[in-house]
């Protein structure tokens, strides 16, 4: 083979042209290469989300879940008297707190109102009230009163 032959402007030209192919397809090569690595990347993180996802809807459900019955189980309990005493309990002690911070006078007078119906229910029970003395008198003391008198109905 003559070197002369490739000396020639044209096989230079040839040549150039076949190594920047060669380049080329090695870069093409490498970048499908890469694209298969971040659409497999892709399609892992995709799993891993939906599946968590999944996870999160599913917890999400258990917890409504919960909650409802939470809430009917709250909801039996306020409608048993027992429930709704305790409730109200709840609600005049918290508004007590609340008045007592809030209200600058008002503490001394509700000190005075609940001393006053303490008095009074312990007055009721020993049987010094108007209403209790009335009965007493109209129907007669049979001993203890408590006996004579019917059992509360009970709801459970």
């Amino acid at each position: 083979m003559d070197t002369s032959l490739l000396l020639k402007p044209f096989s230079l030209g040839l040549e150039l042209g076949l190594f920047l192919t060669v380049l080329a397809l090695w870069r093409v090569i490498r970048l499908k290469m890469e694209l298969g690595r971040f659409k497999a990347h892709l399609s892992d993180r995709l799993e891993l989300e939906s599946s968590s996802a999944r996870k999160a809807k599913q917890e999400l459900e258990d917890l409504r879940r919960e909650n409802e019955q939470l809430r009917m189980r709250v909801a039996g309990f306020n409608a048993m008297p027992e429930g709704r005493l305790q409730q109200d309990l709840e609600v005049f002690a918290r508004a007590e707190k609340r008045m007592m911070v809030n209200v600058p006078g008002f503490a001394p007078a509700w000190e005075n109102a609940k001393a006053t119906a303490q008095a009074e229910l312990a007055d009721e029970d020993a049987g010094r009230s108007l209403p209790k003395r009335v009965f007493t008198r109209l129907f007669g003391s049979s001993g203890s009163t408590k006996e004579a008198l019917p059992a509360p109905p009970t709801d459970t």
